[in-house]
């Protein structure tokens, strides 16, 4: 059992190699001509408003990452319905406390309020987010 560990360190030293030496080939054999065009901050096809240092509000980011839980969580049911007729009813059961888990979890979140949208407000914001408030009911 021991001798598989010396080929898992051999794998792991070739990989931080192949990639150094991938690193090393690009710098130097990469272009060199950066302009001030090439190093602006890029908004799809859009020009730039304002300072690319923009705070975003946390909510965006916890937004993602719960979409991100439940998405891959539901990835988990495609084999259970492949081999649910082979295995019967503990797999019904299993997937059953599976999917509860997924529920309490959800709601969870949604009486913690984190599903909320927020407009966030921008210090500096000009262009099209110079209108965003925090609230409906602050004043311009």
């Amino acid at each position: 059992m021991h001798e598989h560990y010396g080929v898992v360190l051999a794998f792991g030293i070739l990989g931080f190699i192949l990639m150094y030496v991938a690193f090393i080939l690009q710098k130097l054999i990469g272009p060199k001509n950066s302009s001030e065009l090439k190093l602006d901050t890029y908004e799809c096809g859009e020009p730039t408003e304002g300072s690319s240092w923009v705070q975003f509000n946390i909510r965006f980011y916890v937004i993602a990452l719960i979409f991100i839980v439940f998405d891959v969580e539901v990835v988990f049911l495609f084999p259970w319905a492949v081999v649910f007729k082979d295995m019967g009813f503990v797999t019904f059961i299993e997937v059953f406390v599976f999917l509860a888990i997924l529920v309490v979890g959800l709601a969870y979140v949604w009486a913690k309020g984190d599903l909320e949208w927020v407009k966030m407000k921008l210090k500096y914001g000009t262009g099209r987010y110079a209108a965003t408030r925090l609230h409906e009911s602050e004043s311009p």
